[in-house]
């Protein structure tokens, strides 16, 4: 197995999830931290809950989008490191849910960044997060595989 080829697999096994609200009632928040407790247990798939967008490869959002939050999920987007997904989890962050026509809610979040994996339901439930995020995960794994590594002799010590 080559250096490119290493990377590639380490890279695609584990990855690395953050949550942001975008400005929710709580009930998704609330199903993405039952994600995380033994009942369900994410990590059993590899997945890592960080705090950091700089460390991590899918971002979890929820709740709507809205005039004042629009730069910060941008911004915290931007933060990512290349590939990354996208997982919109609750009605809300799919299109707006019961806000969506209020004055200052714009929608679903992918009238600001893009979506890969669309999780719905009120709140959506620990299964279909499961589900959204193991399909986000091979969505990455797919990135990493088309993705080019290139690592340079000088990286390597």
């Amino acid at each position: 197995m080559g250096l490119k080829e290493f990377v590639k697999k380490s890279f695609s096994k584990s990855p690395w999830v953050v949550h942001y609200d975008c400005g929710s009632c709580n009930g998704c928040d609330i199903e993405v931290l039952a994600c995380m407790t033994p009942i369900y247990d994410m990590e059993r798939f590899g997945m890592v809950n960080v705090g950091n967008p700089k460390h991590a490869d899918i971002l979890i959002v929820t709740g709507t989008v809205n005039e004042k939050n629009k730069d910060v999920l941008k911004n915290v987007y931007d933060m990512m490191p290349e590939p990354k997904v996208v997982v919109a989890a609750g009605i809300c962050a799919c299109s707006g849910g019961i806000f969506r026509d209020c004055y200052n809610v714009l929608g679903g979040i992918d009238k600001v960044i893009p979506v890969d994996v669309y999780i719905p339901g009120c709140p959506a439930k620990p299964e279909a997060m499961i589900d959204g995020l193991y399909k986000a995960a091979q969505i990455l794994k797919d990135k990493y595989s088309r993705r080019e590594v290139i690592v340079s002799a000088k990286s390597l010590g």
